[in-house]
């Protein structure tokens, strides 16, 4: 079984901002599925569905980002997931320009507090992760703001792509080896 978890903050007032690219991944990926509905378990909307015949399960933490572990950690503990081989988390990333993807086996948080709850809930940094690009915010510009206000027009049109592309190696994960998917989709990842 697979864990696919998208970091977004709950809310229509977070829906369109920056720091919820990882809950437009998923939400992507359920436009795609006929017949289901997401439930509400472990703190998170979730959807239990098959990327071939690997049962899979699609996460959006309903904690808010700096808590995300909570959610992350109970569904890792009661399904009995490998967190290095069984998760992959989806999010924004501000060292990448806007569109960008950038999939790692692990690491560090690089600052994020939702990677960073993960990495403390679940105690190791070694999980499959797909970073999509936001920018860094303008001179001026609090971080805080940066993520949580919409994205330019442009850059909407480019993250949008990379949310394609994430989507299709979310599933990749699901069937392949990661180096492989990350071999394939970090190759093919520059902005154009």
């Amino acid at each position: 079984m697979k864990l696919i978890v998208g970091l977004g903050n709950p809310g229509k007032e977070y829906a369109k901002t920056r720091h919820n690219v990882g809950f437009w991944c998923v939400e992507a990926w359920l436009k795609t599925l006929s017949g289901v509905r997401e439930k509400g378990k472990w703190d998170a909307q979730i959807v239990e569905t098959n990327v071939r015949t690997e049962p899979v399960i699609l996460m959006r933490p309903q904690t808010f980002m700096n808590r995300s572990g909570l959610s992350v950690a109970r569904a890792v503990r009661e399904k009995g997931l490998d967190p290095e081989r069984d998760l992959l988390v989806i999010y924004d990333d501000m060292d990448l320009p806007a569109g960008a993807l950038r999939l790692r086996e692990k690491g560090s948080s690089g600052g994020h507090n939702g990677i960073k709850s993960i990495i403390q809930e679940l105690g190791t940094q070694n999980f499959a992760r797909i970073r999509v690009g936001i920018g860094r915010p303008e001179p001026g510009i609090l971080v805080i703001d940066h993520v949580l206000h919409a994205f330019s027009r442009d850059d909407r049109i480019r993250v949008e792509a990379a949310v394609d592309r994430a989507v299709e190696a979310a599933q990749a994960f699901c069937v392949e080896s990661f180096p492989l998917v990350m071999n394939r989709f970090n190759s093919a990842s520059n902005v154009k």
